[in-house]
């Protein structure tokens, strides 16, 4: 699919198993990805939610990631969330009215900024940070504050702007974004919202930590947004 800045980005897109619902009933997540690898690093993780939540599934590479073009920078990732939002909205194989932002780590402040402009029911954020400036002052204390500032993902002023059911989950381990710049997200957002924190997990391990519990604590979202919607 292409950016309005005429940009291809490759993406996959992976209906939902489930034996009493088609593709166009089931939810759908748009999923925003963490900074480091592309797509096929999270195939693991896909196969594990694939088989647990019955929801159709779309993950892509931002711009310069994997097979997609372009060059990587904050308003890039913003263009490329539009993007793919748009391209979910012309696809006539799925509801346009359940679609959830999922977003993880980097891919956190991107779906936060996308769940504030576009349209969506539901926002799913996973070890996710307030803003850079803020990660950026518990990871490198040393670094002077303009450089800090170039780049912003500031989430935490956009969330409360976020009218939809919110679920925030995070290791109490994490050795990246401490749970305490997620806590203060919850804090800022907006009810509905949960708050699930995943024990002895690091940043990068919440699914294989959290186990059955991380996949229920998914499905119970999913599920309550399945009887509030009908």
């Amino acid at each position: 699919f292409r950016t309005e800045d005429g940009l291809k980005l490759n993406g996959w897109f992976i209906p939902g198993k489930t034996k009493s619902m088609t593709a166009d009933n089931l939810f759908t997540l748009l999923w925003f990805h963490g900074n480091a690898g592309n797509i096929s690093h999270r195939l693991e993780n896909i196969k594990m939610l694939y088989d647990r939540v019955p929801v159709n599934i779309f993950i892509f590479d931002y711009r310069q990631y994997g097979k997609s073009e372009g060059k990587v920078s904050e308003q890039g990732t913003y263009i490329d969330a539009r993007a793919a939002l748009v391209y979910l909205q012309s696809r006539e194989d799925i509801n346009h009215e359940r679609i959830i932002i999922f977003g993880r780590s980097v891919g956190s402040g991107v779906a936060v900024d996308l769940a504030v402009k576009g349209k969506c029911c539901a926002l799913i954020l996973e070890t996710p940070f307030t803003s850079m400036k803020d990660l950026a002052k518990y990871l490198y204390p040393f670094l002077p504050i303009g450089y800090i500032l170039q780049t912003k993902y500031d989430s935490i002023s956009k969330i409360r702007d976020i009218k939809v059911p919110t679920l925030i989950m995070h290791g109490d381990k994490d050795e990246l974004v401490p749970i305490e710049q997620g806590r203060k997200l919850y804090e800022a957002a907006n009810e509905p919202k949960e708050f699930y924190t995943i024990p002895g997990a690091t940043h990068n391990d919440t699914y294989f930590v959290g186990g059955e519990e991380y996949f229920n604590t998914i499905r119970r979202f999913v599920d309550k947004l399945e009887s509030e919607n009908g």
